[in-house]
């Protein structure tokens, strides 16, 4: 059996910035990415803690080192500047691979660094 397991977790980001006139995603601080283990490109859940908003999309690599995070396209219209952010990825594991792993947890401060 395969089950989706949390694989990884950046806690309470704020969005510094919005572009509703782009094609959609969501781009992150690429140290950001480093520490929560994700990709460009990988597919996050992403759930705005002031508006109770949940959406999916995908990942743009942002400056590094700039505590960037910032909603494009259609996600602008899910949140405001200054909102907390959670983004969540998951994989695919086997049931017995998934009880051992261990998820990459990310808690940046209020200014979106480590």
């Amino acid at each position: 059996m395969v089950i989706q397991v949390l694989k990884s977790k950046i806690h309470n980001v704020k969005i510094t910035f919005t572009e509703l006139n782009y094609i959609g995603s969501i781009t992150i601080d690429e140290d950001l990415l480093d520490a929560a283990n994700m990709i460009e490109n990988e597919k996050v859940l992403i759930v705005n803690n002031n508006n109770g908003e949940r959406f999916e999309t995908y990942i743009i690599k942002g400056e590094r080192g700039s505590g960037i995070v910032g909603l494009n396209g259609a996600a602008a219209r899910r949140g405001m500047l200054g909102d907390e952010l959670i983004i969540i990825s998951f994989a695919s594991m086997d049931f017995e691979e998934a009880k051992s792993h261990k998820p990459w947890l990310v808690f940046p401060n209020k200014f979106n660094k480590l």
